[in-house]
């Protein structure tokens, strides 16, 4: 049981069910949009895209015309409204360590040093 209750209270497992659900959640927002998108563009053209009954050679390539605009738009989406923004704010806040270059020569000596009983010299 113990290791059950583990399980179930590691953080993985509530990020990922949190992950899930504002998944869930945006997919709404992602459909709505696109169908706001879709208006725009029938608007404009005066009708909306019908891409179904199209057939190329007599393959039916509608549905799949269809499927990809609605993949594009949300992609685009997910673009704009989430990893750029977020990008944008992770960059800013994230703080500058500075790299510390440690070569394996460095290492061999530290150890060769530790092995002799020597205090290892600092790379500062």
């Amino acid at each position: 049981m113990k290791g059950f209750r583990d399980f179930l209270v590691r953080g993985n497992l509530l990020e990922l069910a949190v992950a899930f659900i504002m998944g869930a959640a945006f997919t709404t927002l992602t459909t709505s949009f696109t169908d706001m998108i879709m208006a725009i563009i029938s608007k404009v053209i005066g009708g909306e895209p019908e891409f179904t009954q199209m057939n190329i050679a007599g393959i039916p390539v509608g549905d799949f015309l269809s499927a990809l605009l609605a993949f594009l738009l949300i992609a685009t989406v997910l673009y704009w409204l989430i990893v750029k923004p977020m990008t944008v704010l992770r960059d800013r806040f994230r703080k500058e360590e500075p790299e510390v270059a440690v070569t394996e020569m460095d290492v061999l000596i530290e150890i060769r040093d530790l092995l002799a009983g020597k205090k290892p010299k600092s790379s500062d």
